[in-house]
């Protein structure tokens, strides 16, 4: 069976994550979404805390398996036989930064390939980023995120 993965830090998953993972689940028999433990990033919630709100924004895809890593890509997709990478790409900031990952991806795993996605119209200016600014600073995220993440991340910041 054909896997895919769709890796990010998810810090928190947003509308526009929902969206991208929703569209790659169709095209791909299993696709599993890797929650990354990203030590380089100060994240706001726990990897722990990130796969569960991520497994509750999907429960509605029933090919779509979350799973938290703390490894390089390439050893996660080669212990879960996946041969492609879903991206999303908003910008050209974006795809530049996602090239040098799915190249280096497959200097290590050679049959790994990276396919980019591009946002919908709706969703493509949101980015965790914005979100967790938008609610630090006391703006509506209502629309922005699944209704459990806003009530996670209105918690967290208090």
């Amino acid at each position: 069976m054909l896997t895919a993965i769709f890796p990010g830090t998810f810090d928190p998953i947003t509308n526009g994550h929902v969206d991208l993972i929703s569209r790659a689940s169709l095209l791909f028999p299993r696709l599993i979404v890797a929650v990354a433990q990203s030590p380089n990033k100060k994240t706001l919630f726990s990897l722990d805390e990130r796969v569960n709100l991520v497994s509750t924004a999907l429960e509605h895809l029933l090919n779509v398996e979350v799973i938290g890593y703390t490894n390089l890509m390439a050893n996660f997709a080669k212990a879960h036989q996946a041969t492609v990478l879903i991206r999303g790409v908003r910008t050209t900031y974006d795809f530049e930064y996602e090239r040098q990952l799915a190249e280096i991806n497959r200097s290590l795993k050679d049959d790994l390939d990276t396919i980019f996605l591009m946002p919908s119209i709706a969703t493509g200016f949101i980015s965790s980023t914005i979100v967790k600014d938008v609610a630090l600073h006391d703006g509506d995220i209502s629309t922005l995120v699944p209704r459990h993440v806003e009530v996670a991340l209105l918690q967290r910041i208090a």
